[in-house]
């Protein structure tokens, strides 16, 4: 018998790939859990020997291009791909979504309502929680890994025609974009759901021309690449606003609105404005989410129920069924708004995983892919609002291109101790460098450091434990959607 542990055995058998592209994919020690059964939104490892084997065999193919930090802003490569594919992307309407936060959760509820308007819908989301294949969905479930390994093969041979052809290989994201546009159109969708990965007017994603264009919440990310201010990073933002489409425009910073707003005018598009044309109107906390009544394109919709957290949610809501309604023509060709036990089913149904969900009770651990400034506000926000958590424990492990202070800032008001750790990405911030900032944000006696991430889950549930089983106190994991990934599986719920 093997004295090895159990994680470094996971660990080492992930050396050879790029740890974006899958992670860890079993469970260290038992850490005490009481997880409940994999959520069907994140697919596990196929349980078919073969299968698996060709995914990996895909994963290590597409873990040999450049990474989704790695980037050349340009669109040449991938409208090289599509042209050679016959421009699959053309064969269905899309709706194409950016911003800086909520870009996912936004883009389920618009996959909700249009599937519960018997659409058939691609979606098209990035990163991924647990497995590659999440990235691809379609009729609101990720494609079988089955699926996706024979997506891959059938565009192989085009993308190293492209390859030889082009001064750099297609990147990782750009591959896979191809895979997504080509499945939609196998498939064939009624409708793509799309997220842009990083920007807009250069993402590998912009080679559609969406009738209706999203843009969420634009903060401060990616700095180095988009901009140092809202209104600069508004600039890429707004390359997804096409000629003579309709704009959903979430509440946006002055100066990001501004710039978005004159590049509406320039393409004759047309703009309809969260607080203006939509709306939250009201919204009450509830067993399990929080009750609406949201102002649409077309009137408003009353007792609707979201089972998520937080008031950004209840803002992303309001922005899907706006999205919708445009793209249904509500508010232009038609003036009766959508079915409202319709709406209310979709969003009755929506889930999001790894966004303030719950995996474990006694005590409550709590899983949150914030990982920058304004996500983390946004999340202390509502763990406040949706949890009595009498005392917090965070374990925080973010990704070295991040501000971690501003994430540690951000999350300060609400941690009694902070527990430092670090994914298995390379992009993974050292957990002593962290350390050293949660050290000067929190101070020495509310910081400790658990380089290994099952470490740091099992000393944050002891420290939730320590005032006893009925004392209210809870574990929130954040940081990084990776390290929501991973705690995820090692939680038991993958």
């Amino acid at each position: 018998m093997s004295d090895t542990d159990p994680f470094d055995e996971i660990i080492d058998a992930e050396t050879d790939r790029d740890p974006d592209l899958a992670v860890i994919e079993a469970g260290s020690r038992t850490l005490r859990t009481q997880g409940g059964a994999p959520s069907a939104d994140v697919p596990t490892r196929p349980r078919d020997p073969e299968t698996d084997r060709a995914l990996r065999a895909v994963e290590a193919d597409l873990a040999t291009r450049w990474g989704e930090t790695k980037l050349e802003p340009s669109v040449s490569r991938i409208a090289a791909l599509m042209d050679v594919l016959g421009e699959p992307q053309r064969a269905y309407p899309s709706i194409h979504i950016t911003g800086t936060n909520g870009k996912t959760s936004t883009a389920r509820m618009i996959e909700a309502l249009l599937g519960a308007f018997d659409l058939r819908t691609g979606r098209y989301t990035s990163p991924h929680v647990q497995s590659i294949t999440e990235r691809i969905s379609l009729d609101g479930a990720p494609i079988p890994a089955e699926r996706f390994v024979e997506t891959y093969d059938d565009i192989k041979a085009y993308v190293e025609m492209i390859d030889a052809q082009q001064e750099f290989r297609l990147s990782f994201f750009e591959v896979l974009t191809g895979m997504a546009y080509a499945a939609f159109a196998d498939a064939p969708v009624d409708v793509a759901v799309v997220e842009v990965g990083m920007g807009g007017s250069w993402d590998a994603t912009n080679v559609i021309d969406a009738d209706v264009a999203v843009v969420t919440p634009i903060d401060l990310d990616h700095t180095d690449r988009l901009g140092g201010t809202p209104g600069e990073i508004a600039v890429e933002k707004g390359g997804v606003i096409k000629q003579d489409a309709t704009v959903i425009l979430a509440q946006q910073p002055v100066d990001a609105a501004q710039v978005l707003l004159k590049k509406a005018v320039e393409v004759d598009a047309t703009v309809a404005r969260e607080g203006l044309e939509f709306g939250v109107v009201s919204r009450q906390v509830a067993v399990g989410g929080q009750m609406l009544t949201l102002r649409g394109l077309g009137g408003e919709y009353e007792e609707i129920f979201l089972p998520l957290h937080g008031g950004y949610m209840a803002h992303n809501a309001a922005v899907a069924l706006a999205a919708v309604e445009a793209f249904f023509g509500v508010g232009t060709q038609r003036p009766e708004p959508l079915d409202v036990g319709t709406v209310r089913k979709a969003f009755a149904a929506v889930t999001s995983p790894g966004r303030l969900e719950i995996v474990r009770r006694s005590p409550t651990v709590v899983l949150d892919a914030a990982h920058n400034p304004a996500g983390a506000r946004a999340t202390a926000g509502a763990v406040g609002e949706a949890f009595d958590f009498s005392r917090l424990i965070g374990v925080v492990g973010a990704s070295g291109d991040k501000d971690a202070r501003g994430l540690l800032e951000a999350f300060e008001p609400i941690f009694a101790e902070v527990v430092i750790t670090q994914n298995s990405s390379h992009r993974a911030m050292d957990a002593d460098e962290l350390a050293a900032v949660a050290v000067e944000v929190f101070g020495d006696d509310r910081v400790q450091v658990e380089p290994r991430l099952d470490d740091a889950l099992e000393a944050a549930i002891t420290l939730a434990e320590e005032d006893g089983e009925y004392s209210g106190a809870g574990v929130l994991v954040t940081g990084s959607v990776i390290t929501v990934g991973e705690a995820r599986l090692l939680l038991g719920r993958g």
